[in-house]
């Protein structure tokens, strides 16, 4: 499967409007208490700024992504460990629990761990085809 240039760029975009616009919206801009008691480590408000500026970063890499391809092997290593840190979330605690207690907490805690494994596959992709790419030059 190929995936164009036009493309991978709007991925990054994409990517960078979920990271912001997911945690805006769902953390009602850093006032949902029920997103950082839920996991106080990784999901606190200063993670939760984090992932805000992770956000800023894959916008700011969306149009120079081909010139920074270890870079985005950094990308992928960021969502793999958030993917991992959610699937631990999910297994040892009560997502329906979370839904009952603040809507808006359940859907982030039932999504963002969903959205960090496909942009990890995203940005797996776009890093190995950048040296499938090297090499044919």
């Amino acid at each position: 499967m190929k995936i164009s240039k036009g493309v991978i760029t709007k991925g990054f975009v994409l990517s960078g409007i979920m990271n912001i616009g997911g945690v805006l919206i769902f953390s009602r801009f850093f006032t949902n208490d029920a997103i950082t008691a839920a996991d106080p480590v990784v999901i606190s408000n200063f993670g939760l700024l984090m992932i805000v500026v992770w956000g800023l970063v894959f916008l700011s890499v969306s149009q120079k992504y081909e010139e920074l391809n270890w870079l985005v092997g950094v990308f992928a290593i960021e969502k793999f460990l958030y993917g991992l840190n959610w699937i631990n979330w999910i297994s040892n605690n009560d997502l329906f629990a979370l839904f009952n207690k603040d809507q808006m907490a359940g859907i982030f805690y039932a999504l963002y761990g969903i959205n960090d494994w496909l942009f990890f596959l995203f940005f797996l992709y776009v890093f190995i085809k950048s040296f499938k790419f090297e090499k044919a030059k």
